[in-house]
């Protein structure tokens, strides 16, 4: 039986994973956080890969507060960086499939169309920083892995926007969200089921890919969606993001091209609004 290892398990990709994990009972899971795998001890990794064994990997940890990466780059550089280059080498080195996620920050947001795997890098904060250098260890350790980009990721899980809109809109009169950052959310069951379209696929083909749902939103439209799905009452107006500004600035645009991941694997990618349901229908059932 074939030994899937999920790192970030608690997050809201891991979380997902763990449900799909039900259904793909094919393989035997192995999910761990910080307390089970310590990402940080870069020292012992190796030998605690060595002890689980895996013939997969999908790194979902990542250190993703991007404020507060601004002033903690050495836990980001540790946790987006480095502990990547450690998974890569070893996975390389023991016939072990590598699936490691990144994020649209390694742009800069100056792009006007949708972004693809070729575009330019060139990230604007730590976070991306990190991310990217993580990208580029993870490429030359282990040339044969795979990366998957993604952007504006959502769940019933963990802390996200939906959930803090859906929240927010219950409590206020009135919510003014950004509405000049550009791109497209992705539901983190999506990704997780795309995850297991390629693990499941007969061809492994390396690089990287981008993956979030379709559809180009700004923010304010993403919140104007979740009132609407929501029935909430609270007004929802435009503001520009100079009139919010964060210790960590957001690129304005970084709508992902999907076409590769497609045509390579044939993953399904579903439009944002419906899978904005699907959520928010899990949210209330769970509530």
């Amino acid at each position: 039986m074939k030994k899937i290892l999920i790192t970030g398990a608690n997050g809201q990709l891991g979380s997902e994973l763990n449900v799909l994990s039900k259904i793909y009972n094919q393989f035997e899971w192995v999910f761990t956080d910080r307390e089970e795998l310590d990402l940080c001890n870069l020292e012992n990794l190796a030998a605690e890969l060595t002890n689980i064994k895996p013939d997969y990997i999908v790194n979902c940890a990542a250190h993703t507060a991007v404020d507060r990466a601004e002033s903690e780059y050495e836990l980001s550089d540790v946790l987006n960086h480095k502990s990547v280059a450690v998974m890569a080498n070893w996975s390389e080195n023991n016939t072990c499939k590598l699936i490691h996620i990144s994020t649209d920050y390694v742009f800069d947001g100056t792009a006007a169309t949708a972004l693809t795997e070729t575009a330019a890098t060139a990230p604007i904060n730590v976070y991306g920083v990190t991310k990217l250098a993580g990208e580029q260890a993870c490429m030359r350790e282990n040339p044969s892995a795979i990366i998957i980009r993604t952007s504006w990721v959502y769940s019933s899980f963990g802390a996200n926007f939906v959930k803090t809109m859906s929240r927010l809109m219950q409590e206020r009169d009135s919510l003014s969200v950004v509405n000049d950052q550009i791109g497209s959310p992705t539901y983190a069951a999506d990704l997780a089921q795309a995850i297991m379209t390629i693990i499941m696929h007969p061809n492994w083909e390396s690089g990287i890919y981008h993956f979030s749902n379709e559809g180009a939103i700004s923010w304010y439209e993403f919140a104007l969606a979740i009132q609407e799905i929501g029935g909430f009452d609270c007004a929802v107006s435009g503001i520009p993001s100079s009139a919010y500004p964060t210790p960590a600035k957001r690129p304005q645009y970084s709508l992902l091209d999907k076409t590769k991941i497609k045509a390579t694997f044939g993953v399904v990618v579903p439009g944002y609004r419906e899978s904005l349901v699907k959520c928010m229908e899990q949210l209330i059932s769970t509530n």
